[in-house]
């Protein structure tokens, strides 16, 4: 990596000379250096960019005739791979394919207009958060920018008119306490039990359950620190420890007598457990296989002990719903429960959590009614 005349780090390839031009050069794949000189490192970085990639994929006139799938599959391979973290590409890949790609994915990338970009994030409103269609948003914004600064398409399409829909609010599942004490009672003695009342004695994210090692659980301090996640992913085939979903995610919690005591039973149980891949032996939860349990695996094993127990399906993150809620109704208050929760900002939890049962609202007006009546008779008898 050069550097300016004044010191400044410059882009690869690029150099400042002492009369003050920058010279851009790369070698092409037929082994030629080329070189060009240009008044600024803007221009200096652009010509660059645009040469190279000619030189691997033909010219700019190829270029333009790109689909948006194509220019996708060099955006995301040659740019971002190289340059951002994994988490980050598999949330960009995963917008793309799953919502972007039907709209657009064949279209000319030069064709696609702010009208079409729209159309993508108005497929999603019925179905996604707004969390997740503003992550959509800055895929196609990221890929269209790239495009609009290497001169391929005229202006990038996400522009300021282009807006997320209004997203269809889902009710939040979660088990009332008739509920949660069937489930419990049919679930009680499978090899999934503790995994699952440890999320109903700690409100954690599935991810963040199964990428446990004993290093993150303190039996003194009775607390357990977060600082993973563990995830199987299809399309490697294999299990992926990753970051926790936010900077607020990585926490520590303390443990409750029944999370206690369920931690403590894993860990007199580990010493003697077969471990059938050296990578997972520090893990907490491992299968019989000696082996971490698929995140599907897990909800199809609610689905059967749910029809068991008599009540509405429901998925992992249902029993995270459940602790919440629970610690609403002890009167916990928001900001902690936002902490424990690992939320980026307490508006998540207060629009997530903070919402009361039918029985709770019963207890609550009973509450105002028993107050107001005792200050309106105080106010008789004086």
């Amino acid at each position: 990596m050069g550097k300016s005349l004044s010191g400044k780090k410059l882009p690869t390839g690029i150099s400042q000379r002492k009369d003050g031009l920058y010279s851009a050069r790369y070698t092409s794949k037929s082994g030629k250096r080329i070189e060009k000189y240009f008044t600024s490192v803007q221009e200096a970085r652009r010509w660059l960019e645009d040469a190279k990639y000619e030189d691997k994929h033909g010219t700019v006139a190829v270029i333009k005739q790109m689909t948006v799938n194509e220019w996708f599959e060099y955006w995301i391979t040659e740019i971002k791979e190289p340059t951002v973290r994994y988490n980050t590409v598999r949330n960009y890949t995963e917008r793309y394919v799953h919502n972007i790609k039907p709209v657009l994915g064949d279209m000319l990338i030069t064709d696609v207009k702010p009208m079409h970009c729209q159309n993508v994030l108005n497929a999603m409103s019925e179905k996604y958060k707004g969390s997740t269609m503003e992550q959509a948003r800055i895929t196609m914004c990221s890929m269209f920018y790239y495009a609009f600064v290497n001169e391929v398409i005229p202006r990038n399409p996400v522009n300021a008119s282009v807006k997320l829909p209004k997203p269809v609010v889902k009710k939040v599942r979660f088990l009332t306490l008739d509920e949660q004490t069937r489930f419990l009672e049919v679930a009680e003695g499978t090899s999934n039990y503790p995994q699952f009342m440890l999320i109903l004695q700690t409100g954690l994210r599935t991810g963040e359950m199964m990428g446990l090692k004993w290093e993150d659980i303190d039996f003194k301090a009775r607390t357990i620190t977060i600082q993973r996640t563990l995830e199987f992913r299809y399309g490697y085939k294999e299990f992926k420890v990753g970051e926790p979903k936010t900077r607020n995610a990585y926490r520590t919690i303390p443990l409750t007598n029944i999370a206690y005591d369920i931690l403590k039973a894993k860990k007199e149980e580990s010493m003697t457990r077969k471990v059938a891949d050296s990578r997972y032996k520090d893990f907490v939860f491992l299968n019989r296989k000696g082996l971490p349990t698929k995140n599907s695996a897990y909800d199809t094993t609610l689905y059967k002990l749910a029809e068991k127990a008599g009540i509405e399906h429901f998925y992992m993150h249902a029993l995270r719903h459940t602790y919440a809620t629970r610690c609403i109704e002890a009167g916990m208050r928001a900001k902690t429960l936002s902490e424990l929760l690992g939320h980026s900002n307490i508006g998540i939890t207060m629009n997530l959590y903070v919402h009361n049962t039918e029985e709770e609202k019963f207890k609550e007006i009973k509450k105002f009614e028993e107050s107001f009546e005792l200050v309106y008779n105080q106010k008789k008898l004086a």
